[in-house]
């Protein structure tokens, strides 16, 4: 597996984990939430290991990763019961293969339109609330 000593999903190091908390471990890629909870279960799905784009991996890499995409999309689903999920693959700085999957609610933020990746009113929680959370998504992954 190909790492990039520049990249933080990579690295894992602070720059990762003041924007995120890992959940767990799929079989392609690794399952985070992400800190800033606008979209009330914002999650971020990045590929194990350092690909830019979906054509650098093959089918069955591919496969899988999607698998994991679909999976998770499928658990906040489940758990938040959004209007919609949006999917945001921007990646135009960090070139690591990662989806937003992010639930949206017809009466919330951005609801018929792209949703934002900072908002300027930051949803921050305290710790045991996504710990709440993370473990709600994982009883239904």
């Amino acid at each position: 597996m190909s790492l990039d000593n520049d990249c933080f999903y990579c690295t894992g190091d602070e720059r990762i984990t003041n924007l995120m908390i890992e959940i767990c471990k799929l079989e392609a890629s690794t399952l985070y939430l992400f800190k800033e909870q606008t979209y009330k279960g914002r999650c971020v799905v990045a590929y194990n290991g350092h690909k830019s784009e979906l054509f650098d991996l093959n089918d069955e890499e591919r496969s899988l990763y999607m698998k994991d995409v679909a999976r998770v999309a499928g658990a906040l689903s489940k758990t938040f019961s959004p209007d919609k999920i949006n999917y945001g693959a921007y990646a135009d700085k960090m070139t690591h293969l990662h989806f937003h999957i992010v639930p949206k609610y017809e009466n919330g933020p951005s609801f018929g339109g792209t949703f934002e990746m900072s908002p300027n009113d930051k949803v921050l929680l305290k710790d045991e609330e996504y710990n709440q959370l993370m473990n709600k998504i994982k009883e239904n992954l």
